[in-house]
Parts: C-alpha cells; sequence; structure tokens
C-alpha cells in the first residue's frame, strides 16, 4: 500500500499593524486652514495651512519690521511672554491681544480671524473657535480659557467671547483701551474694577471702562462661564 506524504503547510502568521497613536498636543490655539496672508503680504503667502495665533503675531511684527523687543516696548508685553508666544508655548491674556493690537496698528480681531468676511457671521455651539483649551499650565495661569465667536466677521468693532474661568490663585490686574460687558452663564465670579469688588451669579452682568485696573476671576472652586463682549476702543 502506497501512501502519498501530505505536505503540511505552517498556517499563515497574523501580522496585527499597530498604529503609534500621535502626542496629544498641549495647547490647542486657533487655527484656520483657508486664512488669509497677514495684510501687505504677497499672495503667494496664502498657503493652505493651519496659522497658529503665535505665527500671526510674529508675522505682523515682523510686517512691521520690528525686533520682538520693540513689539515688548511698544506693547508693554514682556519679552519672555512674546517669546513663549511666538514659540505657540503660551497663549496672551485677552488684554494683552489689546495692547498688540494696538502696537502693531491693526484690530484686535485679525489675530482671531479666520480670514472671511460674512454680512452674517453664526457660530454654532458646537463649531465655536477655541483660542486655548485647558491642558497645559501655561495656558491656564491666568485661570481662563477663551472662544471666539464673531471670527468669521473680520471687520468688526467688538468682540465678543465664551469664556471658561477656572479656579486659580494667579490675578493680574489689566488695564487698555475700550470697555467690556459680562454676563455669567454659570458658577460665580469674582469681579474687581479699581477698588470696587462685586461678586456675579448666573443672570448678573457687569459694564465697565476697561481704561479702569480690572480683575476678573473664578470665585470658590466651580469653574464659570460667562459671555465677554470687549470693545477695544479706536486707534
Amino acid at each position: 500500500m502506497v501512501t502519498k506524504k501530505v505536505k503540511r503547510t505552517k498556517p499563515a502568521r497574523k501580522v496585527v499593524r499597530t498604529t503609534r497613536p500621535q502626542p496629544t498636543p498641549t495647547e490647542d490655539f486657533l487655527t484656520d486652514a483657508s486664512a488669509a496672508p497677514f495684510p501687505g503680504a504677497h499672495a503667494a503667502g496664502a498657503r493652505e495651512e493651519k496659522r497658529t495665533l503665535g505665527t500671526r503675531i510674529r508675522e505682523a511684527r515682523e510686517m512691521h519690521g520690528l525686533t520682538i523687543e520693540d513689539l515688548s516696548s511698544r506693547s508693554g508685553v514682556s519679552v519672555d511672554e512674546l517669546e513663549r508666544v511666538e514659540a505657540n508655548q503660551t497663549i496672551p491674556p485677552l488684554g494683552h491681544l489689546v495692547h498688540l493690537g494696538k502696537a502693531l496698528e491693526m484690530k484686535m480681531g485679525y489675530f482671531l480671524s479666520s480670514g472671511e468676511d460674512q454680512p452674517m457671521c453664526v457660530v454654532r455651539s458646537d463649531s465655536r473657535r477655541m483660542v486655548a483649551r485647558h491642558g497645559s499650565l501655561r495656558s491656564v495661569q491666568y485661570g481662563y480659557t477663551y472662544e471666539s465667536l464673531a471670527c468669521q466677521k473680520v471687520n468688526r468693532v467688538m468682540e465678543p467671547f465664551f469664556v471658561t474661568l477656572e479656579p486659580t490663585d494667579f490675578g493680574e490686574f489689566s488695564s487698555h483701551d475700550g470697555q467690556e460687558f459680562l454676563f455669567v452663564l454659570e458658577g460665580e465670579i469674582r469681579a474687581q474694577v479699581g477698588k470696587q469688588v462685586e461678586v456675579l451669579r448666573p443672570g448678573d452682568a457687569v459694564y465697565y471702562d476697561s481704561t479702569q485696573p480690572h480683575l476678573v476671576k473664578c470665585y470658590g472652586k466651580t469653574p464659570a462661564k460667562i459671555l465677554a463682549v470687549i470693545h477695544a476702543g479706536t486707534k
């Protein structure tokens, strides 16, 4: 009896391909894939790439032929902070953005705009542009993060923001041209303008001249959410 030898084949090894997870960024800066180049730039500079808040500030500074030291002197923002902002290591507080806009002869909204202009700007609740995300000690050292509510309206004279204030011991008074309006949505805040101090709760509002030294902080241990509208004045 002749038996046939059966050639045994090894079962094919199952190849499991794993995708290495990409590192999660610690900051979430305002970006837009279709952002227009900074004013005065050649049309060829309108590349389809995301441009961070720090990049916009650096481009505007270089367009004016200013060094970081020059911009610091004009705006009152420290050289150290400007270097970290342009390197996308931190975000400036809203008051500093107002000062930078004045120093660079640009509206504050330039740094926060998507490059588009629409007669009516609608921002859905699930598509607000976050300027900074809670996630880095440097980005939240000021005690708040903010989201632009009108980034597609380029020539705006008001700056509306959705602001989340986190409990923090950090506190720094700010003063700049213009006026501010705050409306409390959730939690409690402590607002100080000059020597006057008020604790505001949901439904409360405050309006003040931002030329006065002012400080707004979360009150208590629970985060607060507010609507803030800033008018930076005229140049």
